[in-house]
């Protein structure tokens, strides 16, 4: 349960509600995250911290949204 995951496919196959489903089925929160290009990696920062304090699952929905400078810092960290 510590490991991540992301699931891939076409849009409207159902990722994120089958994420949110796994979760409840498991007793985990999640917390969805509506990405845009709008993001840096304060807020990305911020996002993680906050996950890793509360113990629950992100899912970030449209993640490809978001621009590759700041996926690599988010990655780095």
């Amino acid at each position: 349960m510590f490991l991540g995951g992301a699931p891939a496919g076409p849009a409207g196959t159902g990722k994120t509600e089958t994420t949110k489903d796994m979760g409840r089925m498991l007793g985990v929160f999640v917390v969805v995250f509506n990405c845009s290009d709008q993001m840096d990696y304060k807020s990305l920062g911020k996002i993680y911290k906050g996950l890793a304090m509360a113990g629950c699952w992100g899912c970030f929905d449209e993640f490809n949204r978001i621009d590759l400078d700041v996926l690599s810092v988010a990655a780095s960290q």
